[in-house]
């Protein structure tokens, strides 16, 4: 089956990236430090803004805008994708996944696709973002959005973009916002 990707030069985009058999990898202070490494790490080669982001225990969401000229956000999740796995692939396979026959040392610790969207305007943009805020809440890993530690809704507190009470009430989310 062949993938159709929406590839448009400094577009901004909703990604979903789900770890493998949904593991739980991102449990603690160090696996989302390697996240995070990687992410830098990439962003100095291959340049782009982080516009929102959340990462929970087995998926991680985020709003990207690439810049101007530039659409390839392909190779920037390879290559996230396989800075996290080089680092975190011992670690996972001793700690956080309990080795079973398809669970191997080596092997990435990804789902080998991810669900990408383009965002179509700010109304888009703005249900995405929220969208991501609220995650830890819908999950049920908190009650309200800026108790979760690895979310950018911090930010956009700090920034006076949000208030700091803000989803602690519960929010009426557009469905068709992700994909989990």
């Amino acid at each position: 089956m062949q993938y159709r990707r929406a590839r448009v030069a400094g577009g901004c985009y909703f990604f979903t990236v789900v770890t493998r058999d949904r593991c739980k990898l991102f449990v603690d202070e160090f696996s989302v430090s390697v996240l995070r490494s990687a992410f830098r790490t990439v962003m100095v080669k291959r340049p782009f803004v982080i516009n929102a982001a959340v990462v929970l225990p087995d998926h991680i969401h985020c709003v990207w805008t690439l810049p101007a000229g530039d659409a390839d956000f392909s190779t920037r999740w390879r290559l996230i994708k396989a800075y996290v796995t080089q680092r975190l692939s011992d670690y996972a396979a001793t700690r956080l996944i309990r080795p079973t026959g398809n669970n191997r040392v080596g092997r990435s610790v990804w789902q080998h696709r991810y669900w990408e969207h383009l965002m179509h305007d700010e109304s888009d943009y703005s249900a995405h973002i929220d969208y991501i805020h609220f995650n830890p809440v819908k999950h049920g890993y908190v009650s309200r959005p800026v108790d979760w530690p690895y979310s950018s809704i911090h930010r956009y507190v700090a920034d006076g973009q949000m208030p700091e009470d803000w989803g602690a009430n519960g929010l009426d989310l557009q469905e068709n916002t992700g994909r989990e």
